[in-house]
């Protein structure tokens, strides 16, 4: 359930989803389940070695009948897409991505053309150092809002699956509850989730802790901060607030932190995770008290 409201909270925000996982807990079906609920132009690309970055921007093909390059769009040219095991393919291939994600425009030929909105990328990687993966640059990563895992179901939860897919298919069940406008709409409101004065120098304490921690090399950039502020609007919004509370920040923190920061060589010597020092962050930096601010605003 945490994994689901975090992955709604970033397409409410407006962000891209990276989940990182073994295979076969359920991240693709889970990609496909958002699309189908929300009834977008999907497209769904099967990361490989041989992908080639015009498949994902798209190319310029001559017609000979009239004597012009005409534009093919490629893979980007939709609302939702599903890069499946976007590791397994060339840094040459990732990169074609970047400004799609950025920016929701793709350059071919010198030629920038518009992606439709929304557009939202969902994005699947086995673990770093499975066979036949490539990793992810930092500036790719940080593209993504948030990563999660799905992990392992407990022992309940795995009988009613086997019980679930005896009968049938529970993707074909799913229901569309919101169209592409009612998507857009709720973004709208989303943005007018109200943050205090003393919530946003929070976050920015925060984001500095990670800067300055003594085994963290890379910390949050400023990137990271804003997809912090905009994940803890859309986690107040769907808890029914109209103000975010350091309850939000702080629940938004790992899933927006831990796929940015990059550990210096004493903490892996130490065993120290970013699970860990995330932790400690948290519970190092004071958060402001709802008690000493006004009612509007905490």
């Amino acid at each position: 359930e945490d994994c689901i409201q975090n992955v709604m909270a970033a397409i409410l925000a407006g962000g891209h989803v990276l989940l990182e996982d073994v295979p076969g807990v359920g991240k693709t079906e889970m990609a496909l389940a958002f699309s189908r609920a929300m009834n977008l132009k999907q497209n769904r690309i099967q990361f490989t070695p041989d992908v080639l970055p015009a498949d994902i921007t798209g190319f310029s093909m001559y017609q000979k009948a009239t004597g012009q390059f005409v534009y093919q769009p490629g893979a980007v040219m939709c609302n939702f897409l599903l890069a499946d095991e976007i590791n397994r393919t060339s840094p040459k291939t990732q990169a074609a991505l970047l400004e799609v994600m950025e920016e929701g425009n793709v350059t071919v030929d010198g030629i920038t053309r518009s992606v439709p909105d929304p557009f939202i990328v969902i994005a699947t990687q086995n673990p770093v150092g499975s066979y036949g993966t490539q990793r992810l640059p930092e500036s790719q990563m940080d593209r993504f809002m948030i990563c999660t895992s799905m992990g392992y179901p407990d022992r309940k939860a795995e009988v009613q699956l086997l019980k679930d897919r005896h009968r049938k298919d529970p993707i074909e069940q799913v229901q569309t509850v919101i169209h592409e406008q009612d998507l857009l709409n709720i973004r709208a409101d989303v943005e007018k989730v109200f943050i205090h004065d003393a919530v946003y120098d929070y976050i920015v304490r925060l984001a500095a802790a990670t800067r300055n921690h003594p085994l963290i090399e890379l910390g949050i950039s400023p990137r990271g901060t804003l997809a912090l502020c905009k994940m803890s609007k859309a986690l107040a919004f769907l808890n029914e607030r109209e103000y975010v509370l350091p309850q939000e920040v702080k629940q938004a923190l790992p899933v927006v932190a831990l796929h940015r920061l990059r550990l210096n060589a004493k903490a892996r010597v130490s065993n120290q995770s970013s699970e860990d020092i995330l932790e400690e962050i948290i519970s190092s930096v004071v958060a402001p008290s709802p008690g000493k601010k006004t009612s509007k605003s905490l």
